[in-house]
């Protein structure tokens, strides 16, 4: 079996949404080992920072939090699909094109950029409304992307809604570049957070 990690390392050098501060980690050292004989540490960091899974709750005022998400809806078949030819959105007719790769109950990995991300990119490749549509249509289990935020420039955020309303839930922030196009198996387990509108996740890719 083959095991690749799709993750962002979480560091205060992290790309983080818009590049605003206040969701960028803080790390605090609370005993170290010179001194105290054991090493701790605490973090402070926002929810949608780095590789993370988002709750319906977080779009939806009456939508499922973390801790109510289903947990085989970030275990299974997945399906990475190749857009880094594409500038500015994916739509339904980019998607239709791959339509017979896409599979009801997938999960569905976007994968926007050939080389890691050093900064936010304010013009980062998007799932445009339509193309949520189609996935939506499709019965997909979830859907992810290699961006910190699957949508920009649509009013009312509808890219989520449309999603979370079908109870697909989206996945933020992965690194796929090195990833090459096909099918594997999905785990991105998020943490049980209480009335949590998102979690962290280590997503990894596996073939067998």
């Amino acid at each position: 079996m083959k095991i690749y990690d799709i993750s962002m390392e979480i560091n205060e050098n992290i790309v983080v949404w818009k590049n605003k501060e206040n969701k960028r980690p803080k790390f605090m050292i609370t005993a170290a080992y010179d001194k105290d004989g054991m090493n701790e540490s605490r973090i402070d960091m926002d929810l949608h920072t780095g590789t993370h899974a988002d709750s319906y709750f977080h779009m939806l005022a009456n939508g499922n939090k973390i801790n109510e998400m289903a947990l085989d809806k970030f275990i299974g078949s997945c399906i990475v699909l190749d857009f880094t030819s594409i500038k500015d959105k994916i739509t339904i007719s980019d998607l239709k094109k791959l339509n017979k790769r896409i599979k009801k109950r997938d999960i569905v990995l976007l994968k926007t950029k050939k080389k890691p991300a050093k900064e936010f990119d304010f013009n980062f490749t998007y799932l445009e409304k339509s193309g949520a549509e189609f996935l939506a249509n499709k019965k997909v289990k979830a859907v992810g992307i290699d961006s910190v935020g699957v949508e920009r420039s649509q009013a009312g955020h509808e890219t989520h809604k449309i999603l979370f309303k079908k109870n697909i839930p989206i996945i933020e922030g992965l690194e796929l570049s090195k990833i090459k196009p096909g099918r594997y198996f999905f785990i991105g387990l998020p943490l049980k957070i209480k009335n949590g509108d998102a979690s962290p996740i280590r997503a990894v890719l596996a073939r067998f």
